[in-house]
């Protein structure tokens, strides 16, 4: 079994205490909110979508360093695509984080840093931290008005 120090790599500490994106987003016509009341995380997702693709995306929240930079690192990576591209992009997020799949580059984009969270497979609980923010995100996508929760 991996050690808990294995999973809060650099990258993953680093999106934690300096979240990329942060904050509200005024214009966002698309929003949703999360929460995981088996450890405190809550975010909120802001998206702004013009024609097919994201072109801004944002996250306000708390929660433990996996749950913040899950939603830091998916930030980062929405924007500019395409919707199709973003719902490929959850698909894969999922399966790295919860069947080990490696996440390989691809034509429309990188996928090696998701690579980071995929050590929480190894703790259940914890893949719910990392999923939080994806989830919250998709349900943005699809104008869903309850909280995702991930009980």
């Amino acid at each position: 079994m991996m050690d808990i120090r294995d999973l809060y790599q650099e990258v993953i500490l680093d999106h934690s205490r300096r979240p990329r994106n942060f904050g509200r987003l005024a214009d966002a016509n698309c929003e949703a909110e999360g929460d995981n009341p088996l450890c405190g995380d809550r975010v909120h997702i802001y998206l702004r979508i013009e024609g097919d693709r994201v072109t801004e995306a944002r996250f306000e929240g708390r929660g433990c360093a996996i749950s913040m930079a899950s939603a830091s690192l998916m930030t980062d990576m929405l924007r500019g695509l395409a919707l199709d591209e973003v719902r490929a992009l959850f698909q894969h997020f999922h399966a790295v984080v919860t069947h080990g799949e490696s996440a390989e580059a691809c034509d429309w984009i990188d996928l090696d840093k998701l690579n980071v969270l995929s050590g929480v497979r190894e703790y259940p609980v914890r893949i719910k931290c990392a999923t939080l923010a994806w989830h919250t995100m998709k349900a943005a996508l699809e104008g869903k008005r309850t909280p995702v929760r991930t009980e």
